[in-house]
């Protein structure tokens, strides 16, 4: 009788562990702000990133099939990303040029400087969940 619970209980942590990296499939690929440059200088792209910077110029919104916020962001001394919120998952950010704005997404390497996009909720769980923060006010 042990032997089976023992087994039935090892059967779930292991589909436990197997449904938490499906959901959160780049969580060992975690990069700061500070490391952004090196992510752009690797050409590296779906990355996890958390960081902050200066908004520096808001861009009209993409509205050709799921509509997206788009806002240019100083993230070092030489590096700019465009942060593409999906505005159809989640609330538009009240943000303005100058404000200092705290991401959490997914990076994509581009000659620009990259971009960082899945700043949003996931509503099927199949990858991690981002947000955007601007005076304290967290949306996702």
């Amino acid at each position: 009788m042990k032997r089976k619970n023992l087994l039935l209980i090892l059967l779930l942590i292991i589909l436990s562990l197997t449904a938490y990296y499906k959901k959160h499939p780049n969580t060992d690929e975690f990069f700061p702000t500070e490391q952004l440059e090196t992510a752009y200088d690797e050409k590296r792209s779906n990355i996890q990133v958390t960081g902050t910077g200066e908004v520096i110029k808001l861009l009209p919104d993409d509205t050709e099939g799921s509509q997206h916020q788009k806002m240019i962001v100083r993230v070092g001394p030489n590096q700019t990303i465009l942060i593409s919120h999906n505005i159809s998952l989640a609330p538009r950010a009240e943000v303005k040029e100058g404000d200092t704005i705290t991401f959490h997404g997914e990076y994509e390497w581009n000659e620009k400087g990259g971009i960082v996009h899945w700043t949003h909720h996931d509503p099927k769980n199949t990858h991690p969940d981002g947000w955007l923060e601007v005076n304290g006010i967290r949306y996702r």
